[in-house]
C-alpha cells in the first residue's frame, strides 16, 4: 500500500480508502458478512481510511462499519471519516441542516453507531444555505474541544463557502466528486454542484495543505467495467437516482468508458486500476474513496 502525508493531518493516509455507502443496503446485493470481510481484508492490506455517513442506508452503513471494526479489534488501526448535516427526520425525510443543535445531536448518534468515542474526520456532507457558517463553525469547534472529533472536513462546498469556513475554523480535508469522466462536472445524482473540482478544489487543498478525498472514483461502477455494455443494476439500486447512468447521457459516458477499457486492455490491467491510478498520481489526491 502507498501512503500520502499532508500538512494538516498528522497521520499518513493510505492512497486507497474504502467508501462504505454500499454497506447500507441501498446498492444491489447487500451482504453484511461481505462488508465485514471487506473491512478486515482492507485493513490487512494497509488501508487505513474508511469513509461513511449516517445517510447511507439511513444509519445502517455506520452500524455495519462500527461492528466490523469492533469485532476485528481494528478501530485503533484506522481513520474513520463520517459526515453530518443531513439529519433524518422521524418520518424518514432528509434535509440539509448544519445548525449547532443538529450537529451536536448527529455526532452523538454517529459515535454510538460506530462504537467509538471520537470521529477522526468529521465532514460537512453538503452546504446548508439556511444556517450561517459562523454557527456551524461554532459547533465544530465545540466538538473538537470536547474531544469528539479530531479533524474537520468539507464535502461539496463551493470555493467561496470553503474560503469563508476556513476563516472561521481550521479545515483539514475536502471531498468532492472526481473521476476520469467527471472532472469539473456540474451535477451529481441530479443535484447541482457549486464547485469545479480541478478548477476550484485541487488548487485550494494544495494551497492549504489539506487532504483531498475524491468520491465516486469509478463512476459508480462504470469505470470498474461493470456495465459498459449496458446497465446491470436492479430497479431498487440507488444508482437509479443518477441521471448520468439512466438517461440519454449514459450512452456517451458508456462510449468513453469503452475507450478507457481498451487502453487498460492494451496495458494488461483491469480498467479499475487505470481509473484509480489516474487519480492516485495526482499530488493533490490523498486517499481515494473507492
Amino acid at each position: 500500500m502507498l501512503y500520502k502525508k499532508v500538512d494538516r493531518i498528522n497521520e499518513e493516509l493510505s492512497t486507497i480508502g474504502i467508501g462504505c455507502w454500499n454497506f447500507g443496503g441501498e446498492w444491489d446485493r447487500p451482504d453484511e458478512k461481505a462488508a465485514e470481510e471487506i473491512v478486515a481484508t482492507a485493513v490487512g492490506r494497509g488501508v487505513n481510511l474508511f469513509d461513511v455517513a449516517p445517510i447511507y442506508g439511513k444509519y445502517h452503513a455506520e452500524e455495519v462499519l462500527g461492528r466490523a471494526l469492533a469485532q476485528g479489534g481494528l478501530r485503533q488501526k484506522v481513520m474513520v471519516a463520517t459526515k453530518g448535516g443531513l439529519p433524518i427526520a422521524a418520518n424518514g425525510s432528509v434535509a440539509n441542516n448544519l445548525s449547532y443543535n443538529s450537529l451536536m445531536e448527529e455526532v452523538e448518534g454517529s459515535l454510538r453507531r460506530l462504537r467509538t468515542d471520537c470521529v477522526d474526520i468529521y465532514q460537512l456532507h453538503w452546504p446548508d444555505p439556511s444556517t450561517p457558517l459562523e454557527e456551524t463553525a461554532r459547533a465544530l469547534e465545540g466538538l473538537k474541544q470536547q474531544g469528539k472529533i479530531r479533524y474537520i472536513g468539507l464535502s461539496n462546498f463551493s470555493k467561496q463557502q470553503a474560503e469563508t469556513m476556513m476563516e472561521l475554523v481550521g479545515v483539514d480535508t475536502q471531498q468532492s466528486l472526481y473521476n476520469m469522466l467527471e472532472r469539473n462536472t456540474d451535477r451529481y445524482h441530479g443535484i447541482p454542484l457549486t464547485y469545479k473540482t480541478e478548477i476550484d478544489v485541487l488548487p485550494a487543498v494544495r494551497k492549504h495543505g489539506q487532504a483531498f478525498f475524491p468520491y465516486s472514483p469509478l463512476f459508480q461502477g462504470l469505470l470498474a467495467g461493470r456495465f459498459t455494455r449496458g446497465r446491470t443494476f436492479s430497479a431498487q439500486d440507488v444508482r437509479n437516482a443518477n441521471p448520468k447512468l439512466t438517461q440519454d447521457t449514459f450512452e456517451s459516458y458508456r462510449q468513453c468508458a469503452e475507450k478507457i477499457q481498451a487502453v487498460a486492455d492494451s496495458l494488461g490491467h483491469p480498467v479499475s486500476e487505470l481509473a484509480l491510478n489516474w487519480l492516485r498520481q495526482k499530488p493533490e489526491v490523498t486517499s481515494i474513496i473507492a
